[in-house]
């Protein structure tokens, strides 16, 4: 069988965590909460934590079964142990099909987005330039990690460490600002006595930041080539998972409190960029929108990471279209050459289908940058309840309390979905597509 070798550490699997899931969700996504929450800081806040308790607690789960099982690719090891290789082959299928493949599309057309607007080129979302861009990062992404992978995993430490500057910076200097104008003391005041009256919103909100908090469980598809993998993916799951939840809440509340939630939601993706520039002046806020362009990149490495690994482990355990092809690992590069390029052109045909579902080529709205988050913590849940039944030698507290938070955090984010009115038609066709990938699976294989 065909294996990758062991190059990343401790500190590249944490900033899988880290850097994939802060990426663009945290900026894309503030507006669309606080619009959700008709403004309200006070429901917002809580949905935010809300949609963190799917990823710090299901961060914990998945933990403890990186501690015991390392074989190729996490996610697919952990399934085939609770419920058997049929249901491994399609977790790998459905999250290499469905899951980073449209996501890493999303995150190249809003890292395009970012780069125009933090050249001032206006409506850049909709222009074809934005289209452009994207493709030529997915491009040069898949290239380097193809023919670099050892400098794609050191491009992911170092973004993730460039992007908490701009995060940090407004987090600090954006709360104290709040607090001394009284925007963030009126907004907790008023938002609690009319909490009431927006509770019902609170669910739609929690599955927009799970977007935004989505992408954790990136790191254990790179886990048989993490030195010390049952060591070291544990303690990156668990020390990303804080470090993410506690960026957010503080970058929350330090944009609120330098522009308002109406301004935020007024000025939408922009309200980085101008919170920026009305903190630190011109110069410096165009370099921390800068800062916010890399960040959007270092997320979309680490989910063509992911991207390239989904299809090469079902391939290497003989599943998956092409099998023996999509195992094949050049000798000096050390990376799958087949798998790279069957990944690269699936990204780019889900770039085509968000190019469609925005200028409505097809009739209607393809929610291809929530649903498949709504669906992946559905099988979330499957995972938790195994964890419960068969893990005995846990003590109470981590056999219980963690997951039944962990599975509270994802009927959340479940439930939120449910009331998309896209999720009827796309959920019809992930189920076919999922189906069909059985046509690809053989117990002979196995």
């Amino acid at each position: 069988m065909e294996t990758l070798q062991k190059k990343y550490g401790l500190w590249t699997a944490t900033s899988m965590v880290v850097g994939v899931v802060i990426g663009s969700g945290v900026f894309f996504k503030a507006d669309d909460v606080l619009k959700m929450t008709n403004g309200n800081i006070y429901i917002a806040l809580v949905a935010w934590i809300l949609g963190a308790m799917a990823m710090v607690f299901g961060a914990l789960v998945v933990s403890e079964f990186a501690q015991r099982i390392e074989k190729a690719n996490g996610i697919v090891d952990y399934y085939e142990r609770a419920y058997g290789k049929r249901m491994g082959y399609l977790m790998g299928w459905f999250n290499g099909i469905l899951y980073y493949s449209p996501l890493s599309a999303i995150l190249a057309w809003i890292s395009a987005t970012y780069t125009l607007v933090l050249f001032n080129v206006p409506q850049g979302d909709n222009s074809n330039a934005t289209w452009v861009i994207a493709f030529i990062y997915i491009a040069i992404i898949y290239i380097m990690n193809y023919f670099a992978p050892v400098l794609a995993g050191k491009l992911q430490v170092t973004t993730t460490v460039i992007k908490l500057i701009p995060l940090g910076l407004i987090a600090i200097v954006g709360t104290i600002f709040g607090l001394r104008n009284g925007v963030l003391l009126e907004g907790f005041i008023g938002g609690a006595k009319e909490a009431s009256n927006h509770m019902g919103s609170l669910s739609s909100a929690v599955v927009s930041t799970a977007f935004a908090f989505d992408g954790w469980i990136s790191a254990v598809t790179i886990n048989n080539e993490i030195k010390d993998a049952k060591k070291n993916l544990p303690r990156a799951l668990v020390i990303g998972a804080i470090i993410v939840l506690i960026v957010y809440v503080s970058y929350f509340l330090g944009i609120v409190g330098v522009l308002g939630a109406s301004t935020i939601i007024e000025l939408g993706d922009n309200a980085v960029n101008v919170a920026s520039k009305a903190l630190f002046g011109g110069p410096a806020g165009v370099l921390l929108s800068l800062f916010v362009v890399i960040s959007c990149l270092g997320t979309l490495n680490g989910l063509i990471i992911a991207c390239i690994r989904m299809p090469f482990s079902l391939a290497i355990r003989g599943q998956g279209p092409m099998p023996k092809l999509l195992s094949k690992v050049n000798k000096r590069t050390q990376m799958p050459t087949y798998s790279v390029i069957y990944s690269f052109a699936l990204s780019c045909i889900y770039l085509f289908i968000w190019y469609g579902s925005l200028n409505n080529l097809f009739g209607r709205y393809i929610a291809i940058d929530e649903i498949p988050i709504v669906l992946i913590y559905g099988f979330y849940i499957l995972l938790h309840i195994w964890y419960m039944i068969h893990f005995r030698d846990l003590k109470p507290i981590r056999r219980y309390i963690i997951p039944i938070l962990a599975i509270f955090g994802s009927s959340i984010i479940v439930y939120g979905g449910i009331t998309n009115p896209s999720i009827g038609f796309y959920l019809i066709i992930s189920i076919t597509i999922i189906l069909f990938g059985l046509l690809f699976y053989g117990e002979q294989n196995v």
